[in-house]
């Protein structure tokens, strides 16, 4: 009985030290050894600081949380903070279902409903710029509102038209169809409107890419082919040559940009 245990007790410290001391050292001296940079965060580095990760998109945005148009923008994100002002972004995430309102807005014959919060056939919260709007409360922190109760108070514009959540997918394709020129009713890239599947994407289309070149060039007084050819440099193919497709990263074409601009 006395051997049986002994023997037990010393395969379990064994086993214990082999598996769950020596490989998680092994595997970290490997990581480190040979894939030190991506085991370490993919970290980007400029001007002797860490600015960010190349595996993870960053906001480019002022303090007043509006897009710097000197810079790319990335995708819709749920991480925090801005690289523009030299903040290291922290990662998120959402998960919103393809009818949520919060994502698509409210959708006639989909998720409308009324003043009351009961289904309606019509958005009543409509707006002429935008016909699928989702009203925010008024109050300051403009909380989205997708099950309206009696009496609730909403926020509205000077001329009587809902104020619109800015974070759906409508009212974020008008905004970056204002903010780079593009006239009412353009074709948007998808990448531009809606989040990744991790909500931390650090790339974007080179179709999203063209589309904002010409604004950048404008902001930093460049050519566009000058901009054209950054972003050509800083375009990745597919994943092992078949999965997905080619990108653009937003981090370190900015900062190529940037150090462009310091020459």
């Amino acid at each position: 009985m006395r051997r049986q245990l002994t023997t037990a007790v010393v395969m379990v410290l064994l086993v214990t030290l082999v598996c769950g001391l020596g490989y998680s050292l092994a595997l970290v001296g490997i990581g480190e050894g040979a894939f030190g940079h991506l085991a370490n965060g993919s970290l980007v580095s400029s001007g002797g600081r860490v600015v960010g990760s190349s595996l993870l998109g960053q906001r480019y945005t002022d303090a007043a949380g509006h897009p710097v148009a000197r810079y790319f923008q990335g995708r819709p994100s749920a991480a925090v903070t801005s690289a523009a002002t030299g903040g290291i972004t922290v990662g998120g995430a959402s998960n919103l279902g393809p009818s949520n309102p919060l994502l698509i807005g409210f959708v006639p014959g989909v998720n409308t409903v009324g003043l009351n919060g009961r289904p309606s056939k019509a958005n009543v919260f409509a707006t002429p710029v935008d016909p699928f709007c989702v009203p925010v409360t008024a109050t300051t922190a403009a909380t989205p509102v997708t099950r309206p109760t009696p009496g609730e108070r909403l926020a509205r514009h000077a001329d009587g038209t809902y104020v619109c959540d800015p974070n759906t997918v409508p009212e974020r394709a008008i905004a970056y169809r204002a903010e780079f020129g593009l006239p009412p009713g353009a074709s948007v890239p998808v990448d531009a409107v809606t989040a990744s599947g991790s909500g931390l994407d650090p790339d974007i289309s080179i179709a999203n890419a063209e589309l904002q070149a010409p604004a950048v060039a404008r902001a930093r007084h460049l050519s566009l082919a000058e901009v054209r050819r950054l972003v050509a440099a800083h375009t990745t193919g597919r994943s092992l040559g078949v999965l997905g497709d080619p990108g653009v990263n937003v981090l370190t074409l900015n900062l190529a940009l940037d150090r462009l601009g310091a020459h």
